[in-house]
């Protein structure tokens, strides 16, 4: 489910539909407006009032990506959406060097100490979902609980036949293969076609294309570029031992990736060294699993955070 979401990649802006002036109306019991930090290597926009909960995003993917869920959760929650500098249209910033991945989890425990949102519920997907364990397994103080949205300690066993022993080096010269002919497309014109291709079979629903086509294209590829090789290189199986929050992995089954003939088994195995996991199989889905199956997942979401 997650193997395609590491070429989903193209450099161009999309450009937002305009309907029609509409006319303005008192809103006497409107929502505030959302506050927005911004951070180095990432930016937060902040909704609602209660105990913590902190949104990361996948790979190339803006903050957007949890519209489904942050109206239900910014009733009883106050809601930390995150959006990694470069991707979403955003200016780069930091993320224009290597350590994109180590920076964003800084600026994550930077946010959680500054705004004394210790035992925070963080909630990542993809490349978010690593972030969230990087966080979980070095700052274990900052992470209350963690949900992991189809996402892997080492992405880079997707690369080999199953049960390869597969290591940093052995995927080293791929990843900046693939880390420089993204890279390489800065300053191009962007391939629609191409960015549709890519992002195909991360939705079961055809409706959610755009959507995703257009994150992707939005996307700078200095920063996406990077953060494909981070992914790559990043093994957090040695470090799964070192969180100490409970944790929830949810991960989406369809009938060609079925739950019990291959995703219950699969994901158990990648997290066995995980002292205090569960795990939720969310289905018939694709990587993009609360765009694919929204009640199901926010009724995964309420019971991860009512626990």
């Amino acid at each position: 489910m997650i193997r395609r979401m590491l070429f989903a990649l193209a450099a161009t802006a999309s450009i937002p539909l305009i309907l029609g002036a509409q006319p303005v109306q008192a809103a006497p019991h409107a929502a505030p407006s959302p506050t927005l930090i911004q951070m180095d290597h990432i930016s937060v926009e902040v909704t609602g009032s209660g105990s913590p909960v902190i949104l990361i995003p996948g790979l190339s993917s803006p903050r957007a990506a949890w519209d489904g869920v942050t109206p239900e959760l910014a009733k009883r929650h106050s809601v930390y959406r995150v959006q990694v500098n470069g991707f979403g249209g955003d200016d780069p910033r930091g993320n224009l060097k290597s350590g994109v991945l180590d920076g964003i989890v800084a600026d994550l425990h930077k946010l959680i100490e500054t705004n004394k949102l210790k035992g925070a519920a963080v909630v990542g997907h993809s490349m978010g979902g690593l972030a969230g364990m990087m966080l979980a397994a070095r700052h274990p103080e900052s992470v209350g609980r963690l949900m992991i949205v189809d996402a892997l300690p080492f992405f880079a066993v997707l690369m080999a036949p199953p049960g390869t022993d597969v290591t940093v080096a052995m995927v080293e010269p791929q990843a900046k293969m693939m880390r420089d002919a993204v890279v390489a497309s800065y300053g191009k014109p962007a391939d629609p076609a191409a960015a549709e291709a890519n992002v195909a079979s991360m939705t079961l629903k055809p409706e959610n294309l755009p959507r995703l086509k257009g994150w992707a294209m939005a996307s700078d590829p200095r920063v996406a570029g990077q953060a494909v090789y981070e992914d790559l290189t990043t093994d957090m199986r040695p470090e799964l031992a070192k969180i100490t929050a409970p944790v929830t992995v949810v991960y989406a089954w369809n009938a060609k990736y079925p739950r019990e003939a291959q995703a219950d088994a699969f994901f158990r195995s990648q997290y066995k060294g995980l002292p205090n996991g569960s795990f939720v199989g969310l289905g018939e889905a694709a990587h993009f699993v609360m765009l694919d199956q929204p009640a199901m997942f926010q009724a995964a979401l309420t019971a991860f955070l009512a626990d």
